[in-house]
């Protein structure tokens, strides 16, 4: 079960990765890196999790890992003990480039 908090989050496509963090509050995620905001919502179902996250460009800089800006993300995951998780999936407006995210919560 994703436990509510902040999380580390390091990303990555065939095109480069990134880094950055999310809040994860109710079922919302929200976040962002150096250039990009994310927002979105996620499902749990015991250990598995399904979101959808969208992201926007908020500062001038270096493309995106899916060189687009504003993309609609579906994922698929796992945590574990509410401290972690992986997933994987793809932007809905490049689906052919596999997305994949390690999420590490950050202790309160």
């Amino acid at each position: 079960m994703l436990r509510n908090g902040t999380y580390s989050v390091w990303y990555r496509t065939a095109r480069g990765e990134g880094m950055g963090t999310v809040t994860l509050r109710d079922g919302q995620v929200s976040g962002g890196d150096a250039m990009l905001g994310y927002r979105g919502s996620f499902e749990e179902d015991g250990d598995q999790f399904k979101a959808n996250v969208s992201t926007w460009r908020h500062t001038a800089g270096e493309p995106s890992v899916f060189g687009l800006d504003e993309v609609d993300i579906v994922l698929e995951g796992k945590s574990t003990a509410g401290i972690t998780a992986s997933c994987s999936g793809f932007a809905q407006q490049l689906p052919l480039l596999p997305f994949e995210a390690t999420l590490i919560r950050i202790p309160d």
